[in-house]
C-alpha cells in the first residue's frame, strides 16, 4: 500500500522522509518533489530497483535512468576525470536544473540502463530531495510519469500514472517550475547542448562559450 506524506507539515516530512530512506534501502521505490517536475527514485546501485523504476514507467532499458545526487563533492566518486567545462558548470548552475551526461568511474556497480559507460547526473536544488539524497546517497530518479504522456508536477499526479508501483510519496506541493532540466553531454571532444531546458542557453553560454547547440 502506497503512502503520502505531506512535507509543508515538519513531523510528517521527517516521518516520511525516514519511510522513503527505509523503502530505498530494500530497494524499493518513492516519489519525491524536485526543482523541475516530481521523479520517482530508486537505489542507483540496484539493478532490481532501478529495473523495477523502467518497469513502472513503462520505459525500456535503451533510455538510461539520470542520476540525482546531493552535493557537487560526490563527483569526485562518481566522475573524477571530468573536463574543465564540467567543473565550471557545476560550479555555476548545481544545484539547479542542469544535468551533465559524464562518463562515469568503470568500478561503479550500477546499471542504469544502456548507458555505454555514461552517466547523466544533476543535483537538484529542492529541500526535500536534497535532504532525501544526504540521507541515501546518489539516487536513480525519473520523472514521475508513464513514458509518453505528460510529467507530473503533484504527488498526485505522479500517484494517478503510477498507482501502486510506488510505496511512498514526498508531497512538497507544486513544482514550481515545471520544466525539464537543460542537458549537456561532455562526452566528447566539445561540450553539447542535448536539450533546451531550465537554465537559459544563453546563460550555458557564457561558462562554455565552444558548447555545441542543437
Amino acid at each position: 500500500m502506497s503512502r503520502t506524506f505531506v512535507c509543508s507539515d515538519p513531523d510528517e516530512r521527517e516521518a516520511g522522509i525516514s519511510a522513503a530512506v527505509a523503502v530505498i534501502h530494500r530497494g524499493g521505490l518513492v516519489v519525491v518533489p524536485t526543482d523541475t517536475v516530481y521523479g520517482i527514485a530508486a537505489d542507483a546501485f540496484s539493478p532490481a530497483a532501478v529495473d523495477s523504476l523502467l518497469a513502472a514507467k513503462l520505459r525500456s532499458r535503451d533510455m538510461p535512468v539520470p542520476v540525482l545526487v546531493g552535493s557537487a563533492h560526490t563527483l569526485d566518486g562518481l566522475a573524477p576525470d571530468r573536463s574543465q567545462a564540467a567543473r565550471d558548470l557545476v560550479e555555476a548552475f548545481w544545484p539547479g536544473g542542469l544535468t551533465l551526461v559524464l562518463r562515469h568511474t568503470s568500478s561503479l556497480a550500477w546499471d542504469l540502463g544502456e548507458a555505454r559507460g555514461t552517466v547523466a547526473l544533476r543535483m537538484p536544488l529542492h529541500p526535500v530531495v536534497l535532504e532525501l539524497l544526504n540521507r541515501t546517497g546518489p539516487l536513480a530518479v525519473s520523472s514521475a510519469n508513464v513514458s509518453g504522456r505528460q510529467a507530473a508536477i503533484t504527488a498526485a499526479e505522479a500517484e494517478s500514472q503510477l498507482n501502486g508501483a510506488v510505496e511512498v510519496y514526498l508531497d512538497g506541493g507544486p513544482c514550481a517550475e515545471p520544466v525539464p532540466s537543460s542537458i549537456i553531454d561532455l562526452t566528447g571532444p566539445v561540450p553539447r547542448l542535448v536539450r533546451t531546458g531550465a537554465v537559459a542557453t544563453e546563460d550555458l553560454l557564457s561558462v562554455v562559450p565552444d558548447l555545441l547547440l542543437p
